[in-house]
């Protein structure tokens, strides 16, 4: 690491900050908790991909000094503070936006030069070349490929990006369009002064995250988030921790396996974005199933072998309606109560079946772990509320109710050290 840098742990401590004050202060109320934390994961995320020494190889003297002069300006408060005050892309693809965003990604990447584009303009623009590469001027030609056919364009040679300033710092361009939810709506642009491309997937793993905050602002204005006062609560019971924890799994592996960095990233991005997408209050097996195992391949990798899954699924029941973000609370319970405490884990069992005489669907969650205490399984099956025990459980019993009435069951079996089996049984649909 060179002098003056900051460590990578000091990036992540910081940003987990950033998250918190934006989770506690900043807090849109239509968006929910759960929206809030996934805004939170694209900041922290964005902070771990743009630490400098994860992405650059050697650099070249001249590079050396601009990521010198980056280093100055983040000490002025337009890196890392940054987080705090703004959220990018929060409201939109607007210029304002585009401009707090390439302030937070410029001086994290080393130096380099970042753009952020609609699909004609330039937004915003921080680097080297920002003297001729102002907002309002019209983009460089290859982001209309990278537009039109929603791919990644890789500029290698400084005559591709058709700049008219003879001696315009940058060399090599990488270029990857920002969705909302419908179509490209505009471009993240990674520049290299050195004749080099910046990682593909790094960049492409932004601009992701950042198409992410633009679908969540396009569905905030068509005001189709959270349709349920009671599903909204349930997102809100996403556990930060987990989120904290898988943050910090991403961040051990990301000098080590930058693949695998990327692909947690990928299922990180898909877990919240499923959670803040689901309308209504029913949705098919199948979804809620993939979206299970997304977060077990999340947890897995904090874990290793010390969480196992079985999955018994029978294949009628993928296509059966079952309510919304019901299966992975369990799921969770099963890995955070019944194996985290357990010092050689163990395996979770998720069984589903659907009964075409009685017309049910039944789906079961056992695991082998450390069980649930005599006196607090009792307080569960009684209803008896106490702050943070059950929590989980009792809303999801509350939203069954909602939505069955008494054609329900929900079945809770554990005993200490002999693992713990929940039971689920549901009309049909």
């Amino acid at each position: 690491m060179s002098n003056g840098s900051l460590p990578l742990a000091g990036v992540i401590v910081l940003a987990w900050g950033a998250v918190y004050l934006v989770t506690q202060l900043i807090t849109d109320p239509p968006l929910g908790t759960g929206t809030t934390l996934l805004i939170g994961v694209g900041l922290t995320v964005t902070l771990i991909f743009g630490y400098p020494s994860a992405l650059r190889g050697p650099r070249s003297k001249r590079s050396a000094q601009v990521v010198t002069a980056s280093q100055q300006q983040g000490r002025h408060g337009t890196t890392i503070a940054a987080v705090g005050r703004s959220i990018p892309l929060r409201s939109g693809l607007t210029t304002e936006g585009a401009r707090r965003t390439v302030q937070l990604l410029q001086p994290l990447l080393s130096g380099d030069a970042v753009a952020i584009t609609d699909r004609e303009r330039i937004l915003a623009f921080a680097g080297p070349g920002a003297d001729h590469h102002r907002t309002g001027d019209t983009s460089v030609a290859p982001a209309e490929r990278a537009l039109n056919n929603e791919k990644t364009v890789l500029v290698r040679r400084r005559s591709e990006l058709g700049c008219s300033t003879d001696d315009c710092p940058l060399h090599t361009a990488v270029i990857a369009p920002l969705t909302d939810g419908k179509r490209a709506v505009g471009t993240l642009q990674v520049y290299r002064l050195d004749g080099t491309l910046s990682p593909r997937g790094v960049v492409e793993g932004l601009a992701g995250i950042l198409s992410l905050h633009l679908e969540l602002a396009e569905l905030n204005r068509q005001q189709r988030l959270a349709v349920d006062a009671k599903l909204d609560a349930l997102r809100a019971q996403i556990n930060p921790h987990f989120l904290f924890n898988t943050l910090n799994t991403i961040a051990s592996k990301v000098h080590t396996d930058t693949e695998e960095t990327r692909q947690l990233l990928v299922r990180l991005s898909d877990f919240f974005r499923y959670v803040v997408r689901q309308e209504g209050h029913f949705a098919e097996f199948g979804q809620e199933y993939f979206f299970v195992r997304t977060y077990v391949s999340l947890e897995q990798a904090r874990y290793g072998d010390r969480v196992q899954v079985r999955y018994d699924i029978d294949p009628q029941v993928l296509t059966a309606h079952v309510p919304v973000l019901i299966i992975q609370p369990l799921v969770e319970n099963a890995v955070k109560h019944g194996l985290a405490g357990k010092v050689d884990g163990g395996t979770v069992t998720l069984k589903a079946r659907v009964d075409p005489l009685t017309r049910t669907t039944s789906i079961r969650v056992a695991d082998d772990g450390v069980g649930i205490p005599s006196d607090l399984l009792r307080r569960i099956s009684n209803g008896e509320r106490r702050e943070g025990e059950g929590l989980g459980l009792r809303n999801i019993a509350g939203r069954l109710a909602s939505l069955y009435g008494e054609r329900y069951r929900l079945d809770i079996q554990s005993t200490e050290n002999g693992g713990t089996v929940v039971d689920l049984r549901i009309p049909l649909g």
